[in-house]
């Protein structure tokens, strides 16, 4: 049999160390052993013995979903074996933690990551916000995360002369050094009809980078 399906760039190898790495643009392998952490509804394919748990939403160490949807729900994934995750055909990347380093997430941007890092639930609280509130991860310590953004991610830079203002329903991440504020643009606001909310932005001001997607469709969390 013979296609461009079964071209080498699109077949699943062994991987040669435990841990996470891009099986393409779409979707991230992870080689399992021992625990690591998903989420739900985002494991496409595994082979091994593998056991899937799913995550409480309890507020300790949970990325907590808010009543309207926003936030995540997790599971977490045991034993040994391999695991692909994608969500909706997004674009995935890889971040390396290294000590020191921290970033926040929004929630709905998380695909997986090494047990290994540490995460706190932080909310932000705003009139014109989905749900009243806009839920994200702070991710610390050693270890992977793997993010994923509809279409290719705008990372701009953020100084302390020129603050950045972002779309809270575009937003992925940043830099967890930045300072975070919401501000109200009445001129963006005066030529919005029908009160769509985007009269409120998230401002962040400080040094570091902000990642945006060039989308601003919301989801509803995988229960």
């Amino acid at each position: 049999m013979k296609s461009d399906l079964f071209a080498s760039e699109n077949l699943a190898r062994p991987a040669a160390a435990p841990g996470m790495t891009l099986q393409n643009a779409k979707s991230v392998k992870y080689t399992v052993d021992g625990e690591m952490l998903a989420r739900q509804g985002s494991m496409v394919a595994f082979r091994g013995d593998l056991r899937f748990e799913r995550k409480g939403q309890g507020v300790g160490g949970m990325l907590k979903r808010a009543v309207t949807g926003e936030g995540l729900a997790l599971m977490s994934v045991r034993g040994r074996g391999e695991a692909w995750f994608a969500h909706q055909a997004g674009n995935c990347f890889i971040v390396e933690f290294e000590a020191g380093d921290a970033l926040t997430v929004n929630g709905r941007n998380v695909l997986c990551f090494d047990a290994s890092l540490s995460y706190e639930i932080k909310m932000l609280k705003g009139a014109g916000m989905a749900g009243g509130g806009l839920f994200n991860s702070l991710f610390t310590g050693t270890g992977k995360l793997a993010v994923v953004c509809d279409g290719s991610p705008l990372v701009i830079p953020v100084t302390a002369q020129a603050p950045v203002y972002v779309d809270t329903d575009a937003v992925v991440g940043w830099s967890a050094r930045l300072e975070t504020g919401l501000h109200r643009s009445q001129s963006v606001g005066s030529m919005i009809r029908g009160g769509s909310g985007e009269a409120v932005q998230l401002m962040l001001s400080g040094e570091g980078y902000v990642i945006v997607r060039p989308s601003e469709v919301t989801e509803t969390a995988a229960r």
